[in-house]
C-alpha cells in the first residue's frame, strides 16, 4: 500500500498550536509538529475505541503494553518487561518528575546545547545546577566533550541526554553514546535520556537506546519515548518512561503525585495502534522525510546564500546557521520578510542566536514554498 503525504490540509481553524501562532500569511515552520494526517489505522483504531461511548479515567491494558514490548524488540533488540513501562502525559513531565525525585540541589544537572527549550529549562523547576556543555563541532559534526562532562558531573548529578538530538539532528552511535553512559556511571549520575525522535533516523541509521548498552547503565537510566513524534499524534499527550530498576521507578512514578496526571483513553489507543499496526506507513514516512531533508540541504546550498546547515542524522528539524548573513535576529528578519514562522535559535541556547530551526516534515509543496518565501527575502536585500 502507497500513503500519500504529498497532499496538503487545510489546519487554520482547527485549534493548531503550529498554525495558530502567526497571521494566516505566515507559513508555520517552527514546532515539531508534521503536516501529515496520522495513519488511517490509529484513526480507525480510535473511531472503534469511540463506540463504546464510556471516556472514563483509563490505563494502559496488557496488549499496549505488549506492543511497545514487541516494537522495542523488534526495532532495536532491546528487551523490556511491560511492568517498566510507565505511562505520561507527555516526555516533558517525565524529565522533570526524573530530575524531582533523583537529583539532589548541590548536585549538577548537565545539558548538552544547543538544545529543546523544555530540556533546558527543567533543572530551574527545581531549583537545581544546570550545566550547559557546548557540543564540539568537527568536520560537520557535533561531538561530545568527555574530559568536560566528566568535570561537569563530579559529585553525581543527572545528564539529560536527546537523542536523537533536537535541534541539531545528531545520532548517537554507540561509540560515543558508550562513552557518555560510561561517565555518567563512573560519576554515579543518572541518565535521563529523551529518545521521542527515535524511530526517525536517516541512511540507514539504527536508533540505540541508552539503557540496552548495558545492564549496568540500564540501572541509571530513565528512558522517555512516545509515538506522538514518529506516527504525528502529539496532541493526544500519550508517552511512557522506560525504568528499568523498580527501586527507582518507584521514586520517579511518585514524583507525579499532585502534578503529574494519568493519560486519556483515546491516547493509549492510538499509542497502540501505532506500534502494533502502523509500521509500514513509518517506513514510506522515513522516506519522504529523507528526502524532503535532502531536499532542503540541496536548496540551502543554492539557494539560500549566507545561510548553511549541518544535514541531520534524524528529526525532522534542520539546525540553520545564518552567521554570514549579519542579521540581529534571523528569526524575526524571516518571520518579517519571508513569512516564514521559524524557531529562533536563542531559545536553544544563549551563543544560539544566529541560529534558527526549520520543520521539514510537511508535504514538499509546503517545503518548497518555504524555501521561496525565503530566498525571495535573501534577494530583497540585495
Amino acid at each position: 500500500m502507497t500513503f500519500d503525504f504529498d497532499t496538503v490540509f487545510e489546519r487554520h481553524g482547527t485549534g493548531s498550536t503550529k498554525w495558530s501562532r502567526y497571521p494566516a500569511d505566515v507559513l508555520p515552520m517552527w514546532v515539531a509538529d508534521m503536516d501529515f494526517p496520522a495513519p488511517s489505522v490509529i484513526i480507525d483504531a480510535l473511531h472503534k475505541r469511540l463506540e463504546h461511548t464510556m471516556l472514563g479515567y483509563s490505563v494502559a491494558q496488557d496488549n499496549l503494553r505488549a506492543a511497545i514490548v514487541a516494537d522495542l524488540w523488534n526495532k532495536y533488540a532491546w528487551r523490556v518487561e511491560p511492568q517498566q513501562i510507565v505511562f505520561l502525559p507527555g516526555v516533558e513531565p517525565g524529565f522533570n518528575m526524573a530530575l524531582h525525585a533523583l537529583v539532589e540541589p548541590q548536585q549538577n544537572v548537565v545539558v548538552q546545547v544547543p538544545n529543546y527549550p523544555p530540556l533546558r529549562n527543567a533543572p530551574g523547576h527545581w531549583g537545581l545546577n544546570k550545566v550547559e556543555l557546548p557540543f564540539d563541532p568537527v568536520d560537520g559534526e557535533f561531538h561530545t566533550p568527555l574530559a568536560a562532562l566528566r568535570e561537569a558531573l563530579q559529585g553525581g548529578g543527572a545528564l539529560l541526554l536527546s537523542n536523537p538530538h533536537n535541534p541539531l539532528g545528531k545520532v548517537f552511535d554507540r561509540q560515543e553514546l558508550k562513552a557518555v553512559a560510561d561517565i555518567c556511571l563512573e560519576q554515579n549520575a543518572w541518565i535521563i535520556s529523551d529518545e521521542i525522535h527515535a524511530e526517525l533516523c536517516f541512511d540507514a541509521r539504527v536508533h540505540i537506546p541508552t539503557a540496552s548498552l548495558s545492564a549496568e547503565i540500564a540501572e541509571r537510566t530513565i528512558t522517555l519515548m512516545s509515538a506522538s513524534k514518529a506516527y504525528n499524534i502529539a496532541g493526544l499527550k500519550t508517552s511512557f518512561a522506560i525504568i528499568q530498576n523498580a527501586k527507582v521507578r518507584e521514586r520517579v512514578n511518585s514524583a507525579r503525585a499532585g502534578m503529574v496526571d494519568s493519560v486519556n483513553a483515546l491516547g493509549l489507543e492510538a499509542t497502540r495502534a501505532a506500534y502494533s499496526e502502523a509500521g509500514p506507513w513509518l517506513e514510506q514516512l522515513k522516506a519522504y522525510l529523507q528526502a524532503n531533508r535532502d531536499y532542503l540541504v540541496e536548496a540551502v546550498n543554492t539557494r539560500l546564500p549566507g545561510v548553511t546547515m549541518t544535514v541531520p542524522q534524524g528529526t525532522y528539524l534542520a539546525w540553520l546557521d545564518c552567521s554570514a548573513l549579519g542579521l540581529d535576529d534571523p528569526q524575526g528578519f524571516f518571520l518579517k520578510e519571508a513569512k516564514v514562522g521559524l524557531s529562533a535559535g536563542l531559545d536553544f541556547g544563549d551563543d544560539a542566536g544566529q541560529f534558527v530551526r526549520l520543520n521539514f516534515g510537511c508535504p514538499r509543496a509546503l517545503l518548497e514554498e518555504g524555501i521561496a518565501r525565503m530566498e525571495r527575502s535573501l534577494k530583497a536585500r540585495g
